[in-house]
């Protein structure tokens, strides 16, 4: 099953809250989702994901096709089983990690050509071997595969770049059929940072019918404002009966933003990378939590939050921890983090169903000049 619905329509902005049905629950939108790459939230267990208000999480077929691998997962009948999470799962198609990550890697019409980042082995991912993957995971939301450029990148490139993306979309939609795959799919707008091309690549894969549409190609190391800028022109014009997907995005304020221009569905790893990087984010903005300055603290992170961490622990404590690169500090970092992110999220949903969400973004930046 599975099944969208809007739920309301901010009368000031293109903002809207809505309702994913799936068979292994349903999803309040606009949502957040984890990063799980390897059927794990770092460092925090699935039972603290569902305290700290995780609805979906996301998992990785690039990396979790490399291990543990099908043979395995296939025995606890999908990645659900396997990590103990009966909540939805989204895995994305795999193609950015293998352009990211791999040793070596040709691409051709036929799919990815690539060394293993583990041990040097030798691959091809194809549209049809991502589908094949993502069906032995039984993700509930499932990516097709696209070709992921540069920033900056050429015009020609970019152009290739969505005629491959159409291309293999097309190839996962009847792999998909064929395959029996029970997850939804969804397709990915490509383009690049040229708004004509993104347009085309709208099109393409709209015109095959899919279960949603994701933004790829964001948040690759362009300038914030460009990103806002194609964000702002692609995100209204994705078909307005299927989630919106923003993939790899990203700070708080992107979602505030992108959330008000319609979008639904975000990931981003900032939130747990960053916690073990020892930056916690709070109603005032970031604050790194190995700063001096905390050394005496005995407030919490942040005396607006009513996460685990904040209600239990002190920021010199929490420095103690990360300066002596204690364990606990990674698990009560991210939690606060995930529950930071995902408390905005719900808060966000509360005011675009009561028409509140311009002045619910005045005070979100406001209280971060303070």
């Amino acid at each position: 099953m599975f099944n969208f619905s809007i739920n309301h329509r901010s009368a000031a902005s293109h903002a809207r809250t809505g309702t994913i049905e799936t068979d292994r629950g349903t999803i309040q939108t606009p949502i957040f989702m984890p990063v799980g790459t390897l059927a794990t939230v770092k460092s925090v267990s699935p039972e603290e994901l569902k305290a700290v208000g995780a609805q979906i999480i996301l998992g990785n077929t690039y990396h979790l096709y490399l291990r543990p691998g099908c043979d395995v997962i296939e025995r606890f009948s999908g990645v659900h089983g396997f990590m103990n999470w009966d909540r939805p799962i989204l895995t994305d198609s795999g193609g950015f990690q293998v352009f990211s990550l791999a040793k070596l890697s040709k691409i051709s019409d036929e799919g990815y050509f690539f060394q293993s980042h583990l041990d040097g082995s030798r691959h091809l991912l194809t549209p049809e071997k991502s589908i094949e993957v993502q069906r032995c995971l039984d993700a509930d939301i499932i990516m097709c595969l696209d070709q992921c450029i540069q920033y900056p990148a050429e015009r020609r490139a970019a152009e290739a770049a969505l005629e491959m993306t159409a291309r293999w979309a097309k190839r996962c939609r009847e792999a998909h059929a064929a395959q029996a795959a029970r997850g939804a799919l969804f397709g990915i707008v490509q383009g690049g940072m040229y708004n004509d091309l993104r347009q085309r690549s709208l099109e393409s894969i709209v015109e095959l019918g899919f279960n949603g549409h994701a933004v790829g190609g964001l948040s690759v190391g362009e300038p914030k404002d460009v990103m806002l800028e194609v964000a702002d022109f692609i995100i209204s014009k994705l078909p307005p009966e299927a989630p919106r997907y923003i993939m790899g995005v990203g700070t708080p304020e992107d979602l505030v933003e992108m959330a008000g221009m319609g979008a639904d569905m975000f990931d981003c790893v900032m939130p747990t990378r960053n916690a073990r990087n020892g930056q916690l984010f709070t109603h005032r903005g970031a604050l790194n939590i190995c700063n001096a300055r905390f050394k005496y603290d005995m407030e919490p992170v942040d005396a607006q939050c009513d996460c685990y961490t904040c209600r239990h622990y002190s920021r010199a404590y929490l420095r103690h921890l990360y300066m002596a690169r204690e364990l606990l500090a990674y698990r009560l970092n991210t939690l606060h983090n995930l529950h930071y992110y995902l408390d905005l999220m719900r808060k966000m949903r509360a005011a675009i169903a009561g028409d509140r969400f311009e002045a619910f973004k005045q005070d979100f930046y406001a209280q971060r000049n303070t």
